[in-house]
This record gives structure tokens, C-alpha cells and sequence, in this order.
């Protein structure tokens, strides 16, 4: 991310808010960059993005990328506004330690989040249909 980032938290979840640095010109529109939303099976992040196809609503990214390396879905509200849909953050240590970014590992659809997930992350659906629909 040009600039940087700076990851907030207020748990052990590896980020609850992240500022994005280095912007040379103020923002056309807003300088919130999205939404986040917590889901508590990866069953959910499927249904949704299933939801969204259904509904024609483009979809910005799935997958798994940086930081935190939740398996997530993200598009834009009718608003405008970017919102994303994820399961699976990493967790902060009582020590405060957090995943080395070399450990990071980008996928560019959730079946590949799936099929090559990063040390720790147990991307399990219960309904193992929804990845067969996609595949």
C-alpha cells in the first residue's frame, strides 16, 4: 500500500482499524477506505459472495491478502462505500507478536484461500457444496 499502514487494535484480533498513510493530494470522495464485518464460519463468506453474484453486485476482491490474512470478501454499497465481509483474522499474542509478513500468503478467489491456506488457518466449510459450485 503506497504510504504504509498502521494497524489499530482494541483485541486480539489483528486489526479492528487501519489508516492508510502517504496520500500526496486530499481524496476525491472520502478518505474512509471500507468497512469491515466479522463472520463467524467461512460457510458465511461463500453464501454471501454467492448472494452477491445473484444479485449482480460486482465484486472487488475475494480472497486472502496482507495483513491479518482473513479470507474475505469485499464489494461497494450502493453508496459508495467499500465493505468487507471476512472470516479468519489472525490473532494477536498475549506477547504481541503477529504473523512476519513473509508468512503472508495473497489468493485471488476463496477456492484458492482454501486450497493453500497460511500455517494456523483451518479453512474448513461446513457445506463443502459451496466450494464445489465455484470450482
Amino acid at each position: 500500500m503506497p504510504g504504509g499502514m498502521v494497524f489499530l487494535r482494541f483485541n486480539t484480533d489483528h486489526h479492528g482499524i487501519a489508516l492508510v498513510g502517504g496520500m500526496q493530494e486530499r481524496a476525491s470522495c472520502s478518505e474512509l477506505h471500507h468497512f469491515a464485518f466479522e463472520v463467524a464460519t467461512l460457510d458465511e463468506v461463500f453464501r454471501l459472495r454467492d448472494h452477491l453474484r445473484t444479485l449482480g453486485v460486482p465484486i472487488v476482491f475475494e480472497g486472502r491478502r496482507r495483513a491479518g490474512v482473513q479470507i474475505a470478501v469485499e464489494f461497494t454499497d450502493p453508496d459508495g462505500h467499500n465493505l468487507e465481509v471476512y472470516w479468519g483474522i489472525d490473532q494477536v499474542g498475549s506477547d504481541g507478536r503477529v504473523r512476519p509478513p513473509e508468512e503472508w500468503r495473497g489468493a485471488a478467489t476463496l477456492e484458492d484461500a482454501v486450497a493453500n491456506p497460511v500455517r494456523g488457518q483451518v479453512p474448513a466449510l461446513t457445506d463443502p457444496s459451496l466450494l464445489k459450485r465455484h470450482s
